[in-house]
């Protein structure tokens, strides 16, 4: 079966966001050709397409590998994506009605429940891909009524990269963990629906504050 470059480079991106290939990781052209099948000029074309992304670096005769997990880089992308989700947030509960807020309760449900599924088990490497869809999906949902595409897409590249980081250095999700964040998405999206900005940019807060 003919694999589409478009497919390599979403399965690719999926795997460099949610660490199944880890921070720091070699990405060898001739291992990936092995993989997906196709010659090795596909593979780097894949691999430069998600240069710009962040994901991915290069360096002159040592080749490709995904961005490394620094203390100092999750702080900086933890910073902006605050700055970035304070703005969305505060537009979109400005601006965004009834069906947002209908979207906004509908997605935070779907991640609840995802969150509270998994809080027991032992090892949620299985269940990444779909818990990482639920948080993104609601995240993206609270600043979606912001009136700002360019906005959007920003937070989209930083979001990506935030995960990438956390998930790339996080070793302990336990129960503890999601009961945090489990409460900390509930106050997020209370304020939101209470149309408070303020207490919604201090939740929004809370919840980062463990990566800066």
């Amino acid at each position: 079966m003919k694999i589409e470059t478009a497919d390599i480079y979403d399965d690719l991106h999926r795997k460099l966001m949610t660490a199944v290939i880890k921070p720091g990781e070699r990405l060898k052209p001739a291992d990936l050709q092995g993989l997906y099948g196709v010659s090795a000029n596909t593979v780097r074309d894949v691999l430069m397409r998600l240069l710009p992304t962040g994901l991915v670096e290069f360096e002159e005769q040592r080749g490709f590998r995904a961005s490394p997990s620094s203390s100092e880089r999750r702080s900086d992308v933890t910073r902006f994506r605050i700055l970035l989700e304070h703005e969305g947030a505060e537009r979109s509960i400005r601006m965004g009605g009834l069906e947002w807020e209908a979207s906004l309760s509908a997605a935070h449900h779907k991640l609840s429940h995802i969150e509270s599924q998994i809080a027991h088990v032992t090892d949620v490497s299985p269940y990444m891909d779909v818990w990482s869809d639920a948080e993104i999906g609601f995240h993206t949902m609270l600043i979606s009524a912001c009136g700002s595409p360019i906005l959007m897409e920003t937070y989209d590249r930083i979001y990506t990269l935030f995960r990438q980081q956390v998930v790339g250095a996080e070793r302990d999700f336990g129960a503890n963990y999601f009961e945090a964040i489990i409460r900390e998405h509930k106050a997020i999206v209370d304020a939101a629906l209470a149309r408070d900005v303020n207490r919604c940019k201090a939740a929004i807060v809370d919840h980062l504050a463990r990566s800066l």
